[in-house]
């Protein structure tokens, strides 16, 4: 069993960043991929950004350019730093980890933008 324990989150004003992150408790080097979504009121879950095992990063076209995911494989770690923050980024942000053929989710952490 993987758990993923997220933190960060909170409310930013428009332009503002946050950085959130997911300490996972195996190596992430064992996981195929880690990932953020994200899921606003009355929409269904969408993924934001994506790390493959191998480095490869993917990020959803709203986000690119202003959204950065990384690592740090000491920590089992992985983050979202969100930069530019528009209100539409406002949403219930979730980790999620493909580890042992298996998906698994952190808790989700609501991100705020508002003025």
């Amino acid at each position: 069993q993987v758990q993923l324990v997220v933190s960060g989150g909170g409310l930013v004003q428009p332009g503002g960043s946050l950085r959130l992150a997911c300490a996972a408790s195996v190596s992430i080097s064992d996981c195929n991929a880690m990932a953020w979504h994200r899921q606003a009121p009355g929409r269904q879950r969408e993924l934001v950004a994506s790390l493959a095992r191998d480095g490869f990063a993917h990020y959803a076209e709203d986000v690119k350019g202003r959204f950065t995911i990384s690592r740090d494989i000491a920590k089992n770690t992985v983050y979202l730093q969100m930069s530019s923050l528009k209100l539409e980024d406002t949403a219930v942000y979730y980790c999620n980890a493909v580890c042992y053929f298996n998906n698994y989710w952190g808790q989700g952490t609501q991100v705020t933008v508002s003025s």
